[in-house]
């Protein structure tokens, strides 16, 4: 006796147990199943999730895969898994929405170095490797490092009042520092500074981002103010190392974004600690449990800790990210962590 092919219905409704962790929703009611067809005993459909950085994404392949196989008839189960980053929305209309990008992530400090530019350019290649589509607008105009850490000399062509930025392996990145000479400071006024952000956000022919990176110099000045009162900001993150003196900066900025009313998706404990090569020993040179105390006090989630990794720094100097240049290592692997759990917080914040 041959036991006929399931129906339509049979296996969305067996697809209603697979569940998206960050959303809590099954997959049927947040529309995720597309394209589902049924030939005899062979199903097969796409899962389009909201970001290609989503960190459980093989965990939600399995259960729908053992979900719609353990159904009566089903000999075979393809599954394509897709993703559609949605864009995040102002609450008031479209104030704010830069064209061509869907989400801005503001990376912030609140004192300068703690490894800021390194957190934002590693993180934007991080979220590129997953295949969305990423820029990185190098905004501490007084210190631009951006272009230096990516090993970008060129300069960017511009057309009818238009700068198009520079792209490298897929990334879209602009900086006032391939503007300018090398060697030759930015003194500006917060006019100038104000004008010069606005002209990077909205006069830039960004291509279709996902995410738009966006380095912010330290501190709560000028660059941060301009940012927040000119651009829908869908989140900010904060990095910090673990000494009492980050920690008591990292708290002014938190206030700084709460009184703008923009989200804070969480932190970065960089330069955590450090570990000799070949030792399971850890050196916490700049002490311990900074970023745990803001997240008990603010309730904000730690989204990573960071140890001292010295192909971080060479990476940098050579214009060669280590998610790039040395994609097997743990720091990649901690970077990439770092990339999934942003993307998730984005996915969660944007469907609610």
């Amino acid at each position: 006796m041959t036991t006929s092919a399931p129906s339509k219905p049979q296996v969305l409704d067996a697809l209603r147990s697979v569940k998206d962790p960050d959303l809590h929703r099954d997959i049927v009611a947040l529309d995720f199943v597309k394209n589902l067809t049924i030939e005899g005993g062979k199903v097969a459909f796409e899962v389009e999730l909201t970001t290609p950085a989503c960190p459980v994404k093989d965990q939600m392949r399995s259960e729908a895969e053992a979900a719609v196989q353990a159904l009566d008839g089903v000999t075979d189960v393809s599954i394509e898994m897709t993703s559609r980053v949605r864009a995040s929305q102002p609450l008031m209309g479209d104030k704010g929405m830069i064209p061509g990008v869907k989400n801005v992530l503001a990376v912030s400090s609140g004192k300068g170095g703690v490894g800021k530019s390194t957190v934002a350019v590693n993180l934007a290649c991080a979220l590129q490797t997953t295949g969305a589509r990423v820029g990185i607008l190098d905004a501490d105009v007084y210190g631009p490092n951006v272009p230096l850490m990516l090993g970008l000399t060129d300069r960017p062509k511009t057309t009818e009042q238009k700068i198009h930025p520079l792209v490298l392996d897929g990334l879209q990145v602009m900086s006032i520092a391939l503007l300018i000479a090398e060697d030759q400071p930015v003194i500006w006024r917060g006019p100038m500074l104000h004008s010069a952000i606005k002209q990077f956000l909205f006069d830039v022919t960004w291509d279709d981002l996902d995410y738009l990176v966006v380095d912010l110099p330290p501190g709560t000045g000028d660059a941060q103010l301009s940012l927040s009162q000119q651009a829908h900001i869908m989140g900010s993150i904060i990095v910090t190392t673990p000494q009492a003196v980050s920690v008591l900066d990292v708290k002014k900025a938190i206030r700084m974004f709460q009184t703008v009313k923009v989200p804070i998706l969480g932190i970065v404990e960089n330069m955590s600690y450090f570990s000799p090569p070949g030792s399971d020993e850890r050196y916490e040179i700049f002490g311990k449990g900074g970023a745990a105390e803001i997240e008990r006090e603010f309730d904000i989630p730690v989204l990573q800790v960071l140890p001292i990794d010295p192909s971080v720094r060479a990476g940098g100097d050579d214009g060669k990210p280590v998610v790039w240049s040395h994609p097997d290592s743990p720091i990649a692997e901690s970077f990439r962590n770092l990339a999934g759990r942003i993307a998730a917080r984005v996915s969660t914040l944007n469907a609610s």
